[in-house]
């Protein structure tokens, strides 16, 4: 995906809102390709527990997919101000914390429920542990993560 058009589509975004960004930079890490936006009308763009920033994340998404012919891009992540970094290394701890946990237990371990792209960084990043396996289960805003113990003994 041309990283000048994702530039200039979030540029067209923040046009039609009274939001203006300072910095717009864009990285590829580990595969993600990060718009990192930084503005200072952060809490508009952010929203309430980042509803507004999942929203313009779904927007961009669908709006690089059209105009690639691509079916789904699922790699693009819009930030704002560092939020979702600060919430992705968060998740990425927690994950962390209850595949260890699961480990210790031998057991399931449920996570709180969470938006599908917070569960989708869980999965990622605990692809490959040994012994651990995630699945999402629940339906609507109770989904949620589980961490599967594979281990021999279960």
């Amino acid at each position: 995906m041309n990283e000048e058009i994702i530039k200039s589509t979030i540029e067209d975004i923040f046009k039609h809102t009274a939001c203006t960004i300072s910095k717009l930079e864009i990285s590829l890490e580990n595969g993600m390709l990060w718009c990192m936006i930084e503005t200072p009308d952060s809490r508009f763009m952010i929203g309430r527990e980042g509803e507004t920033l999942r929203s313009l994340n779904h927007l961009v998404r669908k709006i690089a997919e059209k105009n690639s012919g691509q079916e789904e891009i699922s790699n693009i992540f819009v930030d704002v101000n560092g939020y979702q970094k600060k919430r992705f290394d968060s998740l990425k701890n927690i994950a962390h914390m209850m595949a260890e946990r699961a480990k210790y237990f031998k057991s399931n371990i449920e996570i709180d429920p969470m938006p599908a792209n917070e569960r989708r960084i869980v999965h990622m990043f605990l692809e490959g542990i040994p012994d651990i396996k995630t699945e999402s289960e629940g339906y609507g805003p109770s989904r949620r993560v589980v961490i599967k113990y594979t281990g021999s003994s279960m």
